[in-house]
């Protein structure tokens, strides 16, 4: 008990010093030593280091997720130790909205198809995403976040003792200094105050005593820069660890928005496939009149060329067609859109039969796809044997 109560009053006597020291240095009164211009170096750099890591850290976090909410509370699993449930992104949302669109309106039809595609190509470019995302927070974030809550708060542990150990040495360069004093012996009577007078011997023991602690504390605090110092030099590797990442980073970013142009040239590929007939269909239906649309075959240069031999045969074959009244199996060479409801919508490539009815115009023939009947141009297709 006598030995635990020693201590805490050592310990106690010991604060009590450093809060003294630390108040006459803010007040001038006392002198501080500085670290070395090396080590005050290293320290800005440190500090620096982790100001810098925390705004890279926190924009990252934005851009890959700019809801604050989510990040909020991605942030409480994250510290709860439990996995955040799985979301679904923007672009799954609008691709599937696409697809139930189309999927309305009927795939069949030239805008359903083309909605469908798009919402395909965003569920594919959200799919890119979630690996974007999952690729960044493993590869860069995690060793950002590891400096940040392991490396640096280590660092700033050994800061803290290191001025822990600085406040020691210099209350005991004062107290050696007031010991070397001419009028020691004032001094002395703070440290002996049971003493009434005070011998030589008394005021060369009492220098000895503050020698001593100096040779200890200066120990001490050499032996703490040099382990700060080891630490903050350390922050080199870190700087080349995080230079790898950002590499990742990049590389992963790189891959994500190449994907994502490699999806819409191929989206853009397939709707450049479409005639772009909506343009004749919206001029006759804001006329207002009854009158029949002509269909034309869309514009293209990419078509092959037709010789006139060909071009009457397919005449020709029209014409038997018509005055057989029979019905002929058709491909379709274009997609078609309905203007009506007595119209067939129709897909590039696919095989319909046609029928030819008394009365209709003669650029129209009846097509049958299944259960569904309806006009169809003949400028859209092509017979065959």
């Amino acid at each position: 008990m006598d030995f635990n109560v020693k201590r805490l009053a050592a310990d106690a006597g010991t604060f009590l010093s450093r809060a003294v020291q630390f108040t006459e240095e803010k007040l001038g009164q006392a002198e501080k030593t500085e670290l070395d211009a090396h080590l005050e170096n290293l320290l800005g750099r440190a500090e620096n280091t982790k100001q810098w890591t925390e705004k890279i850290m926190k924009q990252t976090e934005v851009l890959l997720q700019p809801n604050p909410n989510v990040r909020l509370e991605e942030f409480v699993y994250e510290k709860l130790e439990k996995k955040a449930p799985a979301r679904i992104n923007n672009h799954d949302l609008l691709g599937h909205s696409m697809i139930e669109a189309g999927s309305d309106f009927g795939p069949g039809t030239a805008y359903g198809n083309a909605l469908i595609k798009c919402g395909e190509t965003q569920k594919q470019i959200g799919g890119a995403e979630r690996e974007f995302i999952q690729s960044s927070a493993i590869n860069f974030l995690t060793p950002f976040r590891n400096f940040l809550e392991g490396d640096f708060k280590t660092i700033l542990k050994e800061r803290k003792l290191l001025q822990v150990k600085r406040l020691d040495l210099d209350a005991a360069k004062t107290r050696l200094k007031k010991a070397r004093m001419p009028d020691a012996r004032a001094a002395v009577s703070t440290h002996f105050k049971e003493k009434k007078s005070f011998s030589s011997t008394d005021l060369w023991n009492n220098r000895k005593l503050a020698e001593q602690e100096l040779r200890m504390t200066q120990s001490e605090f050499d032996r703490q820069a040099e382990i700060t110092r080891l630490l903050l030099e350390g922050v080199s590797s870190t700087h080349a660890h995080h230079l790898r990442c950002l590499n990742d980073f990049v590389e992963a970013q790189t891959t994500y928005y190449a994907q994502c142009y490699q999806y819409m040239v191929d989206l853009q590929k397939q709707l450049g496939s479409f005639p772009s007939s909506f343009s004749n269909n919206n001029q006759s239906s804001m006329l207002g009149g009854a009158s029949v649309s002509v269909p034309t075959a869309p514009m293209s240069a990419s078509l092959p060329s037709v010789s006139a031999g060909s071009l009457a045969a397919a005449a020709g074959g029209f014409s038997e067609l018509r005055s057989s009244n029979g019905s002929r199996k058709a491909r379709v060479l274009y997609d078609y859109d309905a203007a009506s409801s007595n119209e067939l919508s129709l897909l590039a490539d696919e095989v319909i039969t046609v029928s030819s009815v008394q009365g209709m115009d003669s650029d129209w023939l009846m097509g049958e796809r299944g259960n569904q009947k309806g006009k169809v141009p003949i400028t859209y297709l092509e017979l065959l044997n």
